[in-house]
């Protein structure tokens, strides 16, 4: 049985790997991943770092390319892949444009589609933009849809899903870090670094989502400059995506302060360190939504919305957009009032147990083969 999984990002890969990895242990399964590029630079380390091949690198990514652009050329190009390649079924994660467009052409290829991380919605469909429109339409033609978390499995069963079709797993971003922590016992050591020494707190910021493009970027910088004065004794630590974008705004806004350090983008396990060690995460990501409960760190979302309403209701999160004012007081309340920290930190993650890629090998095997 030939099962080919196609990603383009970097939280793809992450989400992947321990899927692959299960399905690699089965001889009867030809696996071949698929690769779009659209994170060449970040989404090569992973694959390196876990040990697995790509089969096929579509290098699509352009500078400065619309979603009409890159839309485009993943149609033409996956269109000639999968048509030559004949898989059993197609493997896509979340929200991307990679995700709907491999999805998309399988579906006019009459090949099964398995959707991994199903189900989540904000129900606005510009918010987040696009994965909002991505990831309903990959809900219609799926075969297959691996939800996270019950509540994400509602939102299916509520746009007419057949239950038979949905399995409940927690999501496979914490079976790639429980994974990565059992297998590093000892976690990267920064100490080489300017940041957290003589046990100085660490504020970790990471933004790269479209909606935050801008102004909101611009607000954010400030609320993070305006805190780095006040808390001289904290270090800002913001691993800058490499999208121009992103790049450009922050550079302008924060270099050449003393105690926020902007770095280039880690790789997971250095990444995964950092969160570890960090006190207070800021970040517009859908994955450190996931992985910040594990590790027992509180998360601000810089989000007017999130697909990830578990986080907000078991207050392990508290989304605050992109306002300058919000950011900085929901940030002082936390490195404040110790009581709250806390309470922010004790609830269990409703994200998973790391066993979500065990579960999606077992209703394939039960089904497929």
């Amino acid at each position: 049985m030939k099962i080919i999984f196609v990603l383009g990002t970097r939280p793809e890969a992450i989400k992947l790997v321990p899927v692959i990895k299960e399905f690699a242990k089965h001889k009867k399964y030809k696996l071949k991943v698929c690769f779009t590029g659209q994170h060449q630079e970040m989404v090569l380390p992973i694959f390196e770092f876990f040990n697995i091949k790509i089969d096929k690198n579509l290098k699509l990514m352009r500078n400065d390319q619309t979603l009409s652009a890159i839309t485009g050329r993943l149609f033409t190009n996956l269109g000639v892949y999968l048509a030559a390649q004949k898989p059993d079924l197609v493997f896509v994660q979340g929200d991307t444009n990679t995700a709907r467009v491999a999805a998309t052409v399988a579906f006019y290829l009459k090949i099964k589609i398995a959707h991994i991380e199903a189900g989540l919605r904000t129900f606005d469909i510009m918010s987040p933009f696009p994965e909002e429109y991505n990831r309903v339409v990959i809900s219609k033609i799926a075969s297959y849809h691996f939800a996270p978390t019950k509540m994400a499995e509602k939102n299916l069963l509520t746009e007419g899903i057949k239950k038979d079709s949905i399995l409940v797993t927690g999501n496979t971003g914490i079976d790639t870090l429980l994974l990565t922590l059992k297998k590093y016992k000892t976690i990267v050591d920064h100490s080489k670094n300017n940041w957290g020494k003589n046990g100085r707190n660490i504020i970790l910021i990471t933004c790269h989502r479209r909606e935050n493009f801008g102004k909101g970027l611009i607000n954010i910088c400030k609320a993070i400059k305006e805190l780095s004065f006040t808390y001289k004794n904290i270090d800002f630590v913001f691993p800058v995506h490499l999208n121009p974008n992103v790049q450009k705004t922050v550079h302008q806004e924060l270099q050449n302060l003393s105690n926020v350090f902007l770095i280039n983008p880690l790789n997971y396990l250095e990444f995964v360190s950092l969160m570890a060690k960090s006190y207070i995460i800021l970040t517009d990501s859908g994955g450190i939504q996931e992985e910040a409960p594990s590790l027992k760190k509180p998360i601000l979302i810089l989000r007017e919305t999130t697909e990830r309403q578990e986080a907000v209701e078991n207050e392990l999160a508290i989304l605050i957009g992109n306002s300058t004012e919000n950011i900085i007081t929901n940030t002082k309340k936390l490195i404040e009032d110790k009581t709250f920290y806390s309470k922010m930190i004790q609830n269990k993650n409703p994200f998973g147990e790391g066993n979500a890629s065990i579960m999606i090998f077992n209703k394939i095997e039960n089904t497929l083969s």
